[in-house]
């Protein structure tokens, strides 16, 4: 009987401390549209979401929440492995999107163009005047090239890259290497 109560003791304790695991190593979940996220250590592309499609969601959920919702002021279009979200008021090309292979998100992206919509750091990073800058909000990344033409950089444990080439700037997420 003593074997048994100390069991449940046991089992109360792992739980406790289980639960009491500081948030700061996980991440928190960043819809880019909605949630002002500005910690860089607290970002995951695992819990990114791009209009509710995280990567992995399936093919047929990213054509249902990105192309037949309506999102407003978006106009969706899906051109081979993506779905580009596109700016009614200034459709100069895609500003955001996913790549869908073998029938799942791999990819999600997000531009400058993108920049009014989005909420946390990464309105920060898409709005930077300089690699320098982007440094500054995200922190040194793990490898990357700069030139006089741009920069990439690389955050791959985070599951992010960032390419820069002066006004253009570019933030794709794939899941964390």
């Amino acid at each position: 009987m003593r074997d048994k109560y100390g069991l449940i003791a046991l089992a109360w304790v792992l739980v406790a401390l289980l639960t009491s695991v500081p948030t700061s190593l996980h991440a928190e979940p960043y819809e880019l549209s909605k949630n002002d996220v500005m910690e860089p250590k607290n970002i995951s592309s695992d819990s990114i979401s791009l209009f509710g499609i995280k990567l992995g969601d399936s093919e047929a959920k990213a054509l249902d929440m990105l192309v037949n919702e309506k999102i407003s002021g978006i106009k969706a279009e899906q051109e081979a492995t993506f779905i580009f979200l596109i700016d009614q008021r200034k459709p100069t090309g895609p500003m955001a999107g996913v790549r869908v292979q073998d029938g799942k998100v791999d990819l999600i992206f997000v531009n400058n163009r993108f920049a009014h919509k989005t909420r946390g750091i990464f309105r920060n990073v898409l709005n930077s005047e300089s690699p320098e800058d982007i440094r500054k909000l995200l922190g040194k990344e793990e490898y990357g090239d700069e030139n006089v033409m741009g920069a990439v950089m690389a955050y791959d444990k985070q599951g992010f890259q960032v390419n820069y080439l002066g006004k253009d700037i570019n933030i794709e997420f794939s899941l964390p290497r």
